[in-house]
């Protein structure tokens, strides 16, 4: 009896069969023919650093595709500030009227633990295409019938794709990277809120004044959602369902209910947010009134705030574990306090306004970001119900910003100013009493 082998086209040698002397092969026991295919089959397959290396590549993709969907969604979100004024002479009403608009859309974000719940109940693949969808749908609207009642259901629409979209891509993200590297893909998606108001404002602005239509960023943005959407069912594989990990809403809140440091971090964020959107709602208006900025340039005007929101994005990356959240989050309400008092001293020319609103928010930015990994901690048995709750704060703060800084600007930007350092200041005793440190 003798036995024989060859290389198998795959490149794995297969085990050498056994053969008798008139050269048929052998019979063998089931279990050894089962043993030698399970070698052979382990052999052929990828080398498990070339699969990891793959799936790398392709998660890296996704968080690109995140991000420029983000990107696109939050410049849809943001560009009513810098053009609201020109929102609100295309549709032939006050500025009030898209004010409120503005209000009615931080309305939803009171409830939008429920938007984010979506995730959990249905497949994240498919709650980040609805909500692409849905804020693409919004803005189709305006571009179909630009109108004053098209713009107030379209920016509601928006608020809702983003508050879809927003948790279902960090949910995904969560599901898939480690913990000790979750924080940098998370950070990368952040980029759009900046990226925003760097990139595309500026590039709408040019458009509207070039082409004298104000609702030109409306079909553009809808085109490029719709685009995205698509570009995410691509590259976007199905994914079923956790049941077992579905958080329980109702518990969770009773549980923050229970927890003052919880509470009182929920004021902070709103006391901040709502003493930045004071200011943000009007400066469109300001910068206007004051300077006789058109259109694009006020569109480039945003692109400073962007730069400032860049800037703090990677002062908190660098500079708010060593110093510690809690402190980082005070010297930022601080810092603020002081750019919001600072503003109207700025603000006697051009440049010295783009000074003053570079300061405003970039000391903004520090703050909220740094409070983020403060509010993880607060709450770990119900951290998902927390950070949902904390983005019901921040819209509720904005809501009521966006509600009392027209009316304020009636008496001049130093009303608005010193509004915006009192909210900063009951945000920081908030913060020093009863949120615990580190």
């Amino acid at each position: 009896m003798g036995t024989a082998g060859r290389c198998c086209a795959g490149g794995c040698w297969r085990a050498a069969l056994p053969i008798c002397a008139a050269g048929r092969i052998l019979t063998q026991h089931p279990a050894a023919r089962r043993s030698r295919r399970s070698r052979c089959r382990n052999k052929d397959r990828a080398d498990p650093v070339t699969t990891n290396q793959a799936r790398t590549a392709r998660l890296r993709d996704q968080i690109i595709a995140f991000t420029a969907t983000r990107t696109i969604i939050n410049t849809g979100h943001r560009m009513v500030y810098p053009f609201l004024p020109t929102f609100a002479r295309g549709v032939g009403v006050d500025l009030d009227a898209v004010a409120l608009a503005v209000t009615a859309r931080y309305g939803l974000g009171i409830i939008s633990p429920v938007f984010g719940s979506l995730a959990d109940r249905r497949w994240r693949r498919a709650a980040m295409i609805t909500g692409a969808l849905i804020f693409a749908a919004g803005l189709g609207l305006v571009a179909i019938w630009p109108s004053y009642p098209a713009l107030f259901v379209a920016l509601l629409l928006a608020t809702t794709g983003k508050f879809i979209y927003d948790p279902a891509m960090q949910a995904y993200i969560g599901d898939r990277v480690a913990y000790t590297q979750r924080g940098l893909a998370i950070a990368l998606t952040e980029f759009s809120w900046s990226g925003a108001f760097l990139l595309l404002i500026p590039i709408l602005g040019w458009l509207i004044d070039r082409t004298g239509w104000w609702a030109i960023p409306f079909p553009i943005l809808a085109v490029l959602s719709l685009l995205a959407a698509l570009l995410l069912w691509w590259i976007v594989p199905s994914d079923m369902p956790q049941p077992h990990e579905r958080p329980q809403l109702a518990q969770g809140i009773r549980l923050i209910m229970q927890h003052t440091p919880a509470l009182a971090g929920l004021a902070v964020g709103g006391l901040i947010s709502s003493s930045n959107e004071v200011i943000s709602i009007i400066f469109g208006e300001w910068l206007e009134d004051a300077f006789g900025l058109k259109v694009a340039a006020l569109g480039a005007a945003s692109a400073v705030i962007g730069i400032a929101e860049l800037t703090s994005e990677g002062a908190v990356a660098a500079f708010v574990d060593r110093l510690g959240k809690h402190r980082a989050v005070a010297l930022g309400i601080g810092g603020n306090m002081l750019a919001s008092l600072l503003l109207p001293v700025l603000g006697f020319n051009r440049a010295g306004a783009l000074v003053g609103l570079f300061l405003l928010y970039v000391t903004f930015e520090f703050a909220l970001v740094s409070l983020i990994p403060l509010m993880t901690e607060l709450t770990p048995d119900a951290r998902a119900t927390l950070m949902a709750g904390n983005v019901a704060a921040l819209s509720a703060g904005r809501m009521v910003g966006a509600l009392i800084g027209p009316p304020l600007f009636g008496l001049g930007l130093l009303a608005n100013s010193i509004t915006a350092a009192v909210l900063g200041g009951i945000a920081l005793v908030v913060l020093l009493r009863l949120v615990r440190q580190e």
